[in-house]
């Protein structure tokens, strides 16, 4: 498998005058583009080719406790429109993290979320526990498309009561400034149950949508491509299922802030989940061979607005329910 990676310099535009401002719970944001985590690790290797802080903020890839080496190989797979990984949450863990990494991002003036992932209820409250109060944390991002170990593997973000516990226990070792948002997937039968439960349980926003369960197989082995079998689905692909789920949430919790990703390549594509409800959107796949693709996006995003008579971020969020 291989990625051509871009290495030009993003577009300087001569932006028009719209006020990008963005809100997740009680947090503002400069403009309403970020990464999507796990696609840029903790930002270091974007800040070769942009000032990470131009971005509205950089969301790292999902920390756990402890360090994680990750699926065996293969485990990314080139498809139509996208791609497949199995990464399995290769992760220095939190030591490390708060050591090196968000450090590093407070440093370089980047706002942060930080995603965090975990087998059990109780690591996702420890992991919120020892992020409590670390500099340069702007919100929570809660990854609950995990295996819950103590419950047959079953992933907590496909049960409500499940995904509630979990965010209901980072919520109460969270300090009430910091805005959590849970990360939903989109392999479930009813979105909008998962999200409510979510925000019942102390949610102050939502990310959606995480990547889909997919496969692959290899014609000349005819066998799985990947070595975990299956894996997650991203890219352009997946972005008509993403326009979905956010709607769909919006439409049933219209106050909701709403952090949109999958699928986004380009401001059409970003104001295309904005139409659809997201206060923000975040930049992923695409970054793997256009490492420019966040700075990219968020100038053709100014210029969609502009064509299309917004003066403000806000006014085009959710506008399309209002047609």
């Amino acid at each position: 498998m291989s990625f051509h990676v871009r290495t030009v310099e993003p577009p300087r535009v001569e932006a028009p005058h719209i006020d990008l401002t963005a809100r997740l719970g009680d947090v503002v944001l400069p403009n309403p583009v970020l990464t999507a985590s796990g696609c840029a690790a903790a930002g270091r290797e974007l800040a070769q080719f942009f000032d990470v802080a131009d971005l509205g903020a950089v969301v790292t890839k999902s920390i756990m406790l402890a360090a994680r080496s990750g699926r065996a190989t293969p485990r990314m797979a080139e498809t139509a429109s996208g791609m497949l990984n199995s990464i399995g949450l290769q992760g220095p863990g939190i030591d490390a993290f708060l050591e090196h990494d968000l450090p590093w991002l407070h440093e370089h003036g980047a706002r942060t979320v930080v995603s965090i992932a975990g087998g059990s209820v109780e690591e996702y409250a420890e992991l919120a526990r020892r992020l409590r109060g670390a500099p340069g944390m702007l919100a929570l991002e809660v990854n609950i498309s995990c295996p819950n170990v103590e419950n047959r593997g079953l992933v907590f973000a496909c049960d409500p009561d499940a995904a509630a516990a979990v965010v209901g226990a980072v919520r109460r070792h969270t300090a009430p400034a910091v805005p959590v948002l849970a990360k939903l997937s989109p392999d479930v039968t009813d979105i909008v149950s998962i999200a409510r439960a979510c925000v019942d349980a102390g949610a102050d926003g939502l990310s959606m949508i995480n990547t889909l369960l997919g496969m692959a197989l290899d014609l000349d082995t005819m066998r799985p491509v990947l070595a975990g079998v299956t894996g997650g689905l991203s890219g352009r692909a997946i972005k008509p299922v993403a326009v979905r789920c956010i709607w769909q949430v919006h439409a049933a919790l219209p106050q909701v802030p709403i952090l949109g990703m999958g699928g986004v390549a380009s401001g059409r594509d970003a104001v295309e989940l904005v139409l659809a409800g997201a206060s923000a959107v975040s930049v992923g796949t695409a970054i793997f061979h256009d490492p420019s693709a966040p700075v990219r996006v968020l100038a053709e995003l100014t210029e969609v607005l502009d064509a299309r008579g917004f003066t403000t971020l806000a006014d085009a969020v959710g506008h399309a329910h209002r047609q």
